[in-house]
C-alpha cells in the first residue's frame, strides 16, 4: 500500500469511527501528532475519498465539511436512540463525578506534597530542641550574672543621653551660625574655610546626631 493510499485509509477509518462532520483542517490537527500526516496530503486524500463516494462532502461558504457515508450504517430506531441518550446522560454524570473525585485527589496530593515527610519532621524537631536548649543555657547565664542594670540605672543613662544629645545639637547650631557669619565676608568657599581652620564636621566623621 502506497503512502497516499495509507493516508486515505487512515482518514476513512477515522471519519467512520467518529461519524461526525470535520473540515480538512480538523482532521489534520487530530491526526497529525499521532501519525505525522502533512496537511496537503490530508486535503488531497479527503478530496479523493469524496470523489470516490467513500465519504460525503458539503460546502458552506468557502469551507468544505466532510463526514462518513451514512448509508453504510444501520438505521437506528427511536427506542435505540432513547437508550443511547440515556446511556450518554449516565456516562456524562459519571464523568462529572470522576472529575470531582480527581480534583479532590489532586488537592490532597498537592497538600501532601507541600507537607514535611516523617524524616524531615523528626529532623526539624531535633533542630528545634537543640535551639531551645541553647536559649535555656543563655537564659540561665543571664540570670546568674551579677552585673544586671537596674531600672533606675537604665533610666539615668537615658536621661544623661538626652542631655548630651541636646547639648550636641545646641553646639552644632552655634558653630554653624558662626561659620555662616564668617563666610559672609570670606572670599573662598565654605569647604576651603573649614580646611584652613582645621574644622571637622559631623559629616566628615560620618556621624549623625541621634534623635532624642
Amino acid at each position: 500500500m502506497s503512502k497516499k493510499d495509507n493516508v486515505a485509509t487512515l482518514i476513512l477509518a477515522y471519519l467512520n469511527e467518529k461519524n461526525r462532520p470535520y473540515s480538512a483542517q480538523d482532521v489534520f490537527c487530530n491526526l497529525q501528532k499521532q501519525h505525522g500526516l502533512g496537511k496537503t496530503a490530508v486535503v488531497k486524500a479527503m478530496e479523493v475519498l469524496a470523489l470516490e463516494g467513500k465519504i460525503k462532502e458539503k460546502t458552506y461558504g468557502k469551507q468544505k465539511i466532510y463526514f462518513a457515508d451514512q448509508a453504510q450504517f444501520k438505521e437506528v430506531k427511536d427506542v435505540d436512540m432513547k437508550a443511547l441518550d440515556c446511556q450518554i446522560s449516565e456516562l456524562s454524570e459519571e464523568v462529572q463525578s470522576l472529575n470531582q473525585i480527581c480534583r479532590q485527589l489532586d488537592a490532597e496530593v498537592k497538600e501532601l506534597s507541600s507537607s514535611l515527610t516523617t524524616e524531615e519532621m523528626l529532623s526539624e524537631i531535633r533542630e528545634l530542641k537543640a535551639e531551645c536548649a541553647g536559649y535555656r543555657a543563655r537564659l540561665e547565664k543571664i540570670k546568674s550574672a551579677t552585673n544586671h542594670v537596674t531600672p533606675e540605672e537604665k533610666e539615668k543613662v537615658y536621661k544623661e543621653r538626652d542631655v548630651y544629645v541636646k547639648e550636641w545639637k545646641k553646639r552644632k547650631r552655634l558653630a554653624s551660625d558662626m561659620i555662616n557669619a564668617i563666610l559672609e565676608g570670606y572670599p573662598k568657599s565654605k569647604k576651603e574655610f573649614l580646611d584652613e581652620a582645621g574644622v571637622e564636621t559631623d559629616e566628615d566623621c560620618k556621624v549623625v546626631v541621634p534623635s532624642t
